[in-house]
């Protein structure tokens, strides 16, 4: 008889799993231990194996798709088994109450997927972070009609933290496009429907729905057909701010180039431009300067021309919040709302650390800040008073005795936190050379959520921007977040004597939950230690 699978607990925190890979294909013979699939929990990606013999019948959760705990994973039976009645539940006398009793409607909905016309895929909008509740197609690389392989680029998926590339794991025709360039939808919402060329996916995509527009989905492919000729004429135009078909790698590096992708010729799918094609482009006559690559690449997010506003006129314009704006202004609500914030803040000497990174510099191939020591003597601090390297939860204080720092970094869209993990067992070289190449890939979003996730304490640093002093507000779970000001020269008095110092403020934002006044104080103290000394931290 066919065994079920469901999505295992695999973490006493995970209430929800997503498929990595699957290591088994339907069809393929499953032996009892054999490794079935790699599941992504809230904490890591593990192997699960199957416990039982036999053929794999089905598969109900694929690869890059998030479910709840206990959703259908697989079916494990014998080669030929008729699955159908496990597939619907056994709940077929309830869609026959949901006609009198409309309650029951929504809770029927999901078992239409036994409707499926054979090799047809329901492609739904991928949770690509944790914090992720909803996705915006920033673009879509494919078009209704247009035949899709394994492995192929669908779309462009902007995230709360970054625009990734999402690509199909089913090969077959693109029948449905569900959500539009531009629009955002919440996490499974419908995203495409991929199958044998001539399929009709009307009504599959109706009993999908969760949400969202009231326009009858097949109007919406209908004006989608209409549309997608004009989307690939805008492709095609390159000089008069129409969108480039670039992977983000490309366009980073066209930028770093001075190269306009207008002009250079894409060898990817539908004309796109790849890798390759901006490292081999040949550069024309026509000079191209840095600046008009940056209009190219920032235009669909700001005119390249601020509006003339005559004198005496009113005049504002509404920006869509994207995905990252809106987590930004959820999550520091919500920390700023329920964790106590107090703040101390010291001034700290910093004529030995200019002395100290001045020596560290002349190295050859070596280059550390200053928010590089920072970081380093924040982690030592850190396994001195782990009170403060803590979080808060309603039944206990976690206190973290590993360093994971975030280092908060300034993007187009707003603010990421990259994570540098382990930080006390890095060198301050080490730690130059991470967040240097961790920072640049924030500003191009082509970090990964795992780069992301997992920070224990928080640095902030507006030093470069000239701010002397100011507070943060804590980066939940963390109980604390040091913001860094500026190094200025100013009179101090030393031995005795007035003479010219230098100086720099730190503040530290406390949960009073976790940290009390004088732990914070102690933490403090033992970062001035190492700030003015930085000899202290080679012990």
């Amino acid at each position: 008889m066919a065994e079920i699978i469901t999505m295992p607990r695999l973490s006493d925190t995970m209430t929800e799993g997503v498929v990595a890979t699957w290591l088994k294909k339907v069809g393929d013979t499953i032996k009892e231990g054999d490794i079935l699939a790699e599941i992504e929990t809230d904490k890591a990606t593990m192997e699960f194996e199957s416990f039982h013999s036999g053929t794999l019948l089905h598969i109900g959760i694929q690869e890059g798709q998030s479910a709840p705990v206990d959703s259908l994973l697989a079916i494990i039976g014998k080669d030929g088994e008729d699955i159908s009645g496990l597939l619907v539940g056994g709940s077929a006398p309830k869609i026959e109450e949901s006609k009198s009793e409309t309650p029951k409607t929504e809770e029927t909905k999901p078992q239409v997927a036994t409707a499926i016309p054979a090799g047809v895929i329901v492609v739904t909008m991928p949770r690509l972070s944790d914090t992720m509740t909803e996705g915006t197609v920033a673009t879509w690389l494919k078009k209704i009609g247009d035949a899709v392989k394994e492995g192929d680029i669908l779309a462009e998926i902007e995230t709360d933290k970054a625009t990734m590339e999402f690509e199909s794991f089913n090969a077959g025709t693109l029948l449905y496009i569900g959500i539009q360039e531009g629009q955002s939808a919440p996490v499974d919402s419908v995203l495409a429907i991929i199958g044998p060329a001539g399929t009709d996916v009307s009504g599959i995509a109706e009993n999908y729905t969760k949400g969202g527009s009231d326009t009858p989905k097949t109007e919406k492919v209908e004006a989608t057909k209409e549309t997608q000729p004009e989307s690939k004429q805008e492709t095609e135009t390159t000089t008069n701010g129409g969108r480039i078909f670039a992977s983000p790698l490309a366009r980073q590096i066209a930028k770093d180039k001075g190269i306009n992708l207008s002009q250079v010729k894409g060898s990817g799918e539908n004309g796109r431009i790849v890798k390759n094609d901006v490292e081999n482009f040949t550069a024309s006559a026509t000079p191209v300067t840095p600046a008009s690559t940056t209009e190219t690449v920032t235009s669909s997010t700001q005119p390249a021309v601020q509006p003339f506003v005559p004198a005496g006129e009113s005049f504002s314009e509404e920006v869509k919040n994207s995905q990252m704006r809106k987590t930004i202004a959820r999550r520091l609500s919500e920390s700023k709302f329920t964790a106590p914030h107090y703040y101390l803040t010291i001034e700290v000497a910093m004529d030995e650390a200019m002395k100290s990174r001045a020596t560290i510099n002349s190295i050859p191939d070596t280059k550390v800040s200053f928010n590089d020591m920072v970081v380093k003597a924040c982690a030592m601090a850190l396994k001195k008073h782990p009170r403060v390297n803590s979080q808060w939860n309603e039944e206990a204080t976690v206190i973290n005795y590993h360093v994971n720092i975030g280092v908060a970094v300034a993007v187009e869209d707003g603010l990421v936190v990259p994570v540098l993990k382990f930080t006390d067992q890095m060198s301050l070289t080490q730690i130059g050379l991470a967040v240097k190449d961790l920072a640049g890939r924030a500003k191009n979003k082509k970090l990964q959520p795992a780069e992301m996730e997992g920070s224990t304490f928080t640095v902030s640093n507006l030093g470069m921007f000239g701010i002397t002093e100011f507070t943060s507000i804590i980066n939940q779970p963390n109980s604390a977040i040091l913001s860094v000001g500026a190094i200025i020269e100013k009179p101090v008095v030393k031995d005795g004597q007035i003479v010219v110092g230098n100086t720099m403020k730190v503040t530290l934002a406390c949960d009073h939950r976790t940290v009390d006044g004088a732990t914070g104080a102690q933490f403090l103290q033992t970062l001035r230690t190492y700030l003015e000394n930085p000899v202290t931290m080679l012990a």
